[in-house]
């Protein structure tokens, strides 16, 4: 549909990631999902943003069930589990670690629920989602130089950002991670196991937080639609 989707492990992504950041070298990852998908497909500066990402793997199921359609056999990589073994991989390596996103009460919880998890976690910057001027923002990280920066503004806005980020910032991997702080952050209960294993824990937050439902659909059925429609395609071909 348009869109760059890398075709790798979860183990891979991180290893990739661990070498970007041994080697100073500037890394933007996108979490990608249909709905990022089907807003690219209507705003071309988006679709830009996303295919010049450095790494770009599937994390929503649907993307997962396009893949497979067109005869990839690739699992998903949880944003939240890729965000947390990144965040682990900070402790354990002394890597300079920043956060952006969120409400003011989570940022503040997830900082308190992640040093209480992870020994010798080195938060340089950490910082609400809420702001009006973003050259200060920038600027700020900026002077803390972090080595991984985790931006959960939403999609398209932390890519977007991160996008400016990469010819400001030095030696950095940047992930845009949506509304993992929140579950990060011990506010909200993360989707149990079982939903997890059908990947169904999308469904899961939609009934606990029925304000996701318009962002979900009708993006959601249209992509399987048009990825169904594409696979034929590429079978009569």
């Amino acid at each position: 549909m348009g869109c760059k989707v890398d075709l790798i492990s979860n183990r891979g992504a991180l290893e990739f990631v661990a070498d970007a950041v041994n080697n100073s070298e500037n890394m933007q990852v996108v979490t990608i999902n249909p709905e990022m998908i089907e807003l690219a497909s209507r705003d071309c500066e988006f679709a830009k943003v996303l295919n010049e990402a450095e790494l770009v793997f599937p994390d929503g199921v649907g993307v997962e069930l396009a893949l497979r359609l067109k005869g990839h056999n690739v699992k998903r990589i949880r944003g939240v589990d890729f965000a947390r073994e990144l965040i682990r991989l900070c402790s354990e390596n002394s890597y300079r670690l920043a956060l952006l996103g969120a409400k003011e009460e989570v940022i503040q919880a997830l900082k308190l629920n992640l040093e209480e998890k992870f020994n010798n976690l080195n938060i340089v910057y950490l910082r609400n989602g809420y702001y009006e001027d973003e050259n200060s923002i920038i600027n700020d990280l900026k002077e803390a130089s972090p080595q991984i920066l985790l931006c959960g503004l939403g999609a398209p806005k932390q890519e977007f950002l991160i996008y400016k980020l990469k010819t400001v910032l030095s030696g950095c991997v940047m992930v845009g991670v949506g509304g993992t702080f929140d579950v990060l952050s011990g506010l909200t209960k993360e989707a149990p196991k079982i939903w997890t294993k059908l990947s169904l824990e999308w469904l899961y937050r939609t009934l606990s937080q029925p304000e996701r439902f318009k962002r979900i659909f009708p993006a959601l059925p249209i992509f399987l639609f048009r990825a169904i429609i594409e696979s034929l395609r590429g079978e009569n071909d």
